[in-house]
């Protein structure tokens, strides 16, 4: 008969199969390890020449980057001491926007020769009463570092915002910042809420282009679409907008009927019927005022037809990221279904012209007043 012992003290507290480490070699040193392995991924993509990373996340999906706070998300860190790492970062990257790598690659460091004082006998909470020391004499170095007048800088003056932004930049893009950095302010500026805390970085969006150079970019007020306008009509000045996000077509019906048709007569009759309930959607847009129409997803010929009739220009936007930003900087309310819309849901824009740059046609919708800017 064997005889089973009972577990005692933590061991009864814990399910079968739980590992507890203690001590300085076991639970210290192998949380330390995690971290400095950690940072060592991230430490070569550390500034302007850091190499790029290439990660394969669970999904699959290809990330070639040297940007850290997307390699530790992607990492999925399961280890404990590590995913602090990965949380600091993070932090960082929200609140700051930039110097994910360097808290992670310095914390890593700091790790590092913690480790080496811990062989030598010193306490854990000794060397945090040494950092501790250290951070307070950081800081006051750190001080004299600042730009003068950041505290009561005004964030819609472009050349003290170019001013404290170079660094930022160049650590990304190092010897472009001078052109860079007055085409960042400017559009960043141009987007400015009242209250600057309520910045929205979605509205700078960036449209790339095959060919040319930084030298060849420029800011639009408004928004770039990477396509051409459905129809013959290109250009269109101060026009309303209807947005259908249900696309301008015929609907079809939800159940299927079979229609029973006798005669050459009543096959024209049913043809014309449709053609005229078409019609009749269409007028009705154009009599709301709308110069410009819109469509979320497909755009039938018939519609587009009656539309080139009304001298309405016909947009097409398939992405409905896409869609929503454009409602967002002419003020237009997607509508589900084709039909005449209420003044309030037309959006308004100062000019919509389709340009080639490059051998790309682009369509650029400008406004007066706009909370949306592109790169081109």
């Amino acid at each position: 008969m064997v005889y089973q012992m009972q577990p005692y003290g933590i061991q009864s507290m814990l399910k079968e199969g739980h590992r507890h480490l203690s001590g300085v070699d076991e639970a210290v040193i192998n949380n330390i390890d995690a971290c400095k392995q950690l940072s060592n991924i991230t430490r070569t993509s550390l500034g302007p020449n850091g190499m790029n990373k290439m990660v394969i996340n669970h999904l699959d999906k290809l990330f070639v980057t040297n940007d850290a706070a997307t390699i530790v998300n992607e990492l999925e860190v399961q280890h404990p001491a590590a995913k602090i790492l990965v949380l600091a970062g993070k932090a960082q990257q929200e609140e700051i926007g930039d110097g994910a790598n360097l808290t992670i690659s310095f914390a890593g460091e700091l790790l590092q020769n913690a480790e080496e004082l811990i062989r030598m006998g010193l306490h854990p909470s000794e060397i945090i009463i040494g950092y501790t020391k250290a951070i307070n004499k950081t800081v006051e170095f750190l001080d004299g570092l600042v730009e003068k007048g950041s505290e009561t800088m005004d964030v819609r003056s472009k050349d003290e915002v170019v001013i404290r932004m170079k660094a930022a930049v160049a650590s990304k893009q190092f010897g472009q910042e001078d052109i860079l950095c007055p085409l960042i302010a400017e559009a960043c500026i141009q987007v400015c809420p009242k209250n600057p805390a309520n910045f929205n970085v979605d509205n700078v969006r960036v449209a790339k282009l095959l060919g040319g150079g930084l030298h060849n970019c420029s800011i639009v007020r408004g928004m770039v679409l990477k396509n051409d306008a459905v129809g013959s009509i290109k250009r269109v000045e101060k026009a309303k907008v209807v947005v259908f996000a249900g696309g301008v077509d015929t609907s079809a019906t939800e159940t299927k009927g079979t229609v029973l048709i006798h005669s050459a007569e009543q096959l024209e009759n049913y043809a014309k019927t449709e053609e005229a309930k078409v019609e009749e959607l269409i007028k009705a847009v154009a009599v709301s005022g709308a110069k410009v129409i819109v469509s979320g997803a497909a755009v039938g010929e018939m519609a587009l037809h009656f539309c080139e009739r009304y001298k309405l220009m016909v947009l097409k936007i398939s992405s409905k990221f896409e869609l929503r930003r454009f409602c967002r900087t002419t003020g237009a309310v997607a509508l589900l279904k084709l039909g005449p819309p209420n003044p309030d849901d037309l959006g308004y824009v100062d000019s919509v012209l389709v340009e080639e740059i490059g051998g790309v046609r682009l369509l650029s919708t400008n406004l007066l007043c706009s909370y949306h800017f592109r790169f081109i």
